[in-house]
């Protein structure tokens, strides 16, 4: 009685404790203390931005080679379509001296394996000189992404679109990774009230196909048919459009191109510390590429399986597009550190279940994690892989699920339940 006694008194003396320290985080991460936090952090990292393209650019130290982004690659395979060969956009020598032509100086080789669709985009911007195409690009493509969001939460703030480290990874590398996102976002946000529109938006995807790997799933475990076939037809109509502008002759050249891709992965060609997917962590740890995409086919086997649950259930949209936004960057065996911009996506649906000062602790802080986790994704040149592009993509994941699979409603399990007990 009396040990009874004293565990009584010592939970009454430790209870307030605790609900003190959740409340002092709840406190201290408020929307305003958050947002000003965020404003701070993201001018320095646009005053850190502006420092590395100053150096990038030669204006701080003398560089021993001029450096480039993959947009150069992109502006390239646009400037040979636009001379009438959009097949060279495949031939690594052709495409390689069109790069330098672009910039006017000797750099590295940057790979060009996006289909003919994408082409399409890259034409035209080709026809601008080079860093007018560059600003012209990623302005686009950041103003598309920050509109589809807030089509998601009409309130996300400015500060917290740039304070996010992926967006400037995205930008300095010069690659299309906030188009990307923006259809994810503005595909998510239409998919159950204007599935052909979210149809159109998630065939675009075509242009990046293996991003859209689990998009399928999803709309055909909803039933969301319209929206599938939405999809379908976009991304034949970009095909047949493309067919009919570049030739059959630049699809023949990138299917060549693709199906030797597998031996420049294999080389370590790229930056393969960068890249999300466990296959890019076996990789960079000395697996050989078949034993890595054996683990990637069972662990892309299993996303898929979760995201066909969580789709088929009746769980709300924002747990539903968060599943299949952290699940691809999983799922997809290449996927690199710049396109976490979808991991962003999936934080601003999270960020809908439930208002901030009402979140526990833990899903604030592990969802302040996640934002800052592409801080140190990309390549930082440190001579040691620090494979924060993966790990994020796995804190992600496991955030996801741990929120969302508590809101499950599977009526079919629950109705057998009922039956069951009823017996």
């Amino acid at each position: 009685m009396l040990y009874k006694c004293a565990v009584r008194r010592d939970r009454k003396q430790k209870g307030p404790n605790v609900g003190l320290s959740a409340s002092a985080i709840r406190n201290f991460l408020t929307r305003d203390r958050a947002i000003g936090y965020l404003t701070i952090f993201a001018i320095t990292e646009m005053a850190l931005f502006a420092f590395s393209v100053a150096c990038e650019h030669g204006l701080v130290i003398r560089l021993e080679q001029d450096s480039s982004t993959d947009f150069v690659s992109f502006y390239a395979a646009g400037a040979l379509a636009n001379a009438g060969t959009p097949w060279l956009a495949y031939d690594h020598a052709a495409h390689h001296a069109a790069e330098q032509a672009a910039i006017g100086a000797a750099t590295i080789y940057n790979y060009f394996y996006y289909p003919p669709v994408f082409l399409l985009i890259c034409a035209p911007l080709a026809l601008l000189p080079y860093l007018p195409a560059f600003v012209v690009f990623q302005a686009a493509g950041g103003a598309a992404l920050f509109v589809a969001v807030r089509t998601i939460r009409r309130d996300v703030p400015p500060a917290v679109f740039l304070a996010f480290p992926g967006l400037w990874w995205a930008m300095g590398t010069g690659q299309n990774a906030l188009l990307t996102a923006a259809l994810f976002a503005a595909g998510t946000a239409l998919v159950d009230r204007r599935p052909w529109l979210a149809g159109l938006c998630f065939g675009a995807l075509c242009y990046k196909p293996h991003l859209a790997l689990l998009i399928p799933v999803a709309l055909v475990a909803s039933g969301n048919w319209r929206a599938f076939w939405s999809a379908t037809g976009t991304a034949a109509s970009l095909i047949t459009v493309s067919f009919a502008v570049l030739g059959a002759g630049a699809w023949g050249a990138f299917l060549t191109e693709a199906a030797a891709s597998g031996d420049v992965y294999a080389a370590h060609a790229i930056f393969m510390a960068g890249l999300t997917s466990p296959f890019g962590v076996l990789m960079t740890a000395g697996f050989g590429r078949e034993a890595a995409l054996a683990v990637q086919v069972i662990v892309t086997l299993l996303a898929a399986g979760i995201v066909a649950l969580v789709w088929r259930s009746a769980a709300r949209l924002p747990v539903r597009a968060a599943i299949l936004l952290t699940a691809t960057p999983v799922a997809v065996p290449i996927l690199m550190f710049y396109d976490l911009m979808l991991v962003f996506v999936a934080l601003v649906w999270l960020s809908l279940l439930h208002p901030m000062r009402d979140a526990s602790p833990w899903r604030t802080l592990a969802m302040a994690a996640v934002f800052m986790g592409p801080l140190l994704s990309g390549n930082l040149a440190t001579g040691a892989p620090l494979m924060a592009a993966s790990m994020t993509a796995a804190m992600a994941f496991a955030l996801t699920l741990a929120v969302a699979l508590p809101t499950l409603k599977l009526p079919r399990l629950a109705a057998s339940a009922e039956v069951t007990g009823g017996a």
